[in-house]
């Protein structure tokens, strides 16, 4: 318990420095046309301030279209301004409907961001070409490697030109910045941040960041602090580790006795602390219009948690993270 809290603590101050946008800070609230906008985040070494709350495409894809369609406007009505979605997500349905329900009038409030799984430079340029055409949108605010899983996969990536793609692709002013993400392996991540330490490419990463993380394989121990160092911004996905916090998610077939929600942690708590920890943003997946209303309340009502209490919720559900069972997308 010690290390774990000596750890959260060297990561206090850099909380600390994701500062809001000056009008936040001054305590008056920034707007737009749409009305007033999340607190926001500053994206790690760019000059982009991103809402602390970020709108999950893999939930916009899967869901009933009029669902979707919901989503997407309590997000802006709500004040979220960054989207998340990417070419796999449901085959590409999650970048039609934001082609259809968000960039048509909105593409210049928002922060717009999409990914390609493709292990090659010719399905990256692929999955790019197709990514633009069904957002309908001539650039993206950030463009990432998806879904890295282990340091052989980042290793034939890099070797099979997918980073020199983005290369091209960024200076064609397609891509504004590039990142990577996953999910399985921390050391992936490691792997491509060795990698890619000279050329320095990339502006953020994404990963998962729970208060499970913490105990099991964990992604914030092990690729937090470097992020940090390279002064990226950190996206922050699986708050409630895919669902797996509640009883039941008939969409990913899980179900348990022993639920995190309620039994251990509420969701105020689970999404608190993750915004306690130094994330630009938290990417929450919402396959309705309610339960992204929850999550934009929560942003609004959003207080840092201390040091003890993170350390608190921790040890609350340790002997649950130890087992591996709950984040069941990690693997060795």
């Amino acid at each position: 318990m010690t290390d774990r809290r000596t750890f959260l603590k060297s990561l206090a101050g850099a909380t600390a420095g994701l500062s809001l946008s000056g009008a936040v800070q001054a305590g008056n609230p920034e707007a737009d046309r749409l009305g007033e906008v999340l607190p926001k985040r500053k994206l790690g070494r760019t000059n982009e301030y991103v809402t602390m709350l970020g709108t999950g495409g893999y939930h916009v894809g899967w869901t009933t279209e009029r669902d979707a369609q919901e989503v997407i406007e309590a997000s802006l009505e709500g004040g979220v301004r960054f989207f998340d979605t990417a070419e796999s997500y449901a085959a590409g349905t999650s970048e039609t409907r934001y082609g259809k329900y968000l960039t048509p009038k909105y593409r210049d409030l928002i922060f717009l961001m999409s990914k390609s799984t493709g292990k090659d430079a010719k399905t990256v340029k692929e999955h790019l070409e197709g990514t633009l055409r069904r957002l309908k949108t001539d650039h993206l605010d950030l463009y990432q490697v998806h879904a890295i899983s282990t340091p052989e996969d980042v290793d034939s990536r890099i070797q099979l030109g997918v980073l020199d793609v983005l290369l091209k692709a960024k200076e064609e002013g397609k891509i504004k910045y590039l990142g990577f993400t996953g999910h399985q392996n921390p050391f992936a991540h490691a792997r491509m941040m060795e990698r890619t330490k000279k050329s320095n490419i990339f502006d953020t990463v994404l990963m998962p960041v729970n208060v499970l993380d913490q105990t099991y394989y964990s992604f914030t121990q092990n690729i937090m602090q470097k992020a940090l160092d390279r002064n990226m911004g950190i996206l922050a996905i699986k708050s409630l580790a895919d669902g797996r916090f509640f009883e039941k998610n008939e969409q990913a077939g899980w179900s348990t006795d022993d639920p995190l929600i309620p039994n251990y942690l509420s969701i105020k708590e689970a999404m608190y602390f993750v915004w306690s920890l130094p994330v630009s943003v938290l990417i929450s997946g919402n396959e309705n219009a309610t339960f992204m209303r929850e999550k934009i309340a929560l942003a609004r009502s959003f207080i840092k948690l201390t040091e003890e209490q993170k350390t608190v919720l921790i040890e609350k559900v340790k002997h649950i993270a130890l087992a591996g069972k709950v984040e069941y997308f990690k693997s060795k």
